[in-house]
């Protein structure tokens, strides 16, 4: 069984997953460089990976108004960085 992960954690890897995204290599040039499509799916996967880390958190009940800020904050550095790193 696995084990329950605290919300608060889940933000925490949500944006190192973000930070591992933008920092992941880019291709040479000779290969398609950003147009690779392995360098495409392996951003997508992380960043994918982050917004599921926090996607129930605003749907639990107890969580604080500043929590589900929180989460908000991280959709939206996902599809910055998607913006970033992609386009």
């Amino acid at each position: 069984m696995s084990r329950l992960i605290p919300a608060a954690e889940r933000i925490v890897r949500a944006r190192a997953l973000i930070q591992q995204a933008r920092e992941l290599p880019v291709p040479p040039d000779i290969e398609g460089g950003r147009n690779n499509f392995s360098y495409i799916a392996g951003v997508k996967d992380l960043l994918r990976q982050a917004r599921d880390l926090v996607k129930f958190i605003s749907m639990t009940a107890g969580v604080s108004a500043e929590m589900k800020e929180e989460v908000k904050k991280v959709y939206q550095e996902a599809e910055q960085a998607d913006q970033e790193i992609l386009r």
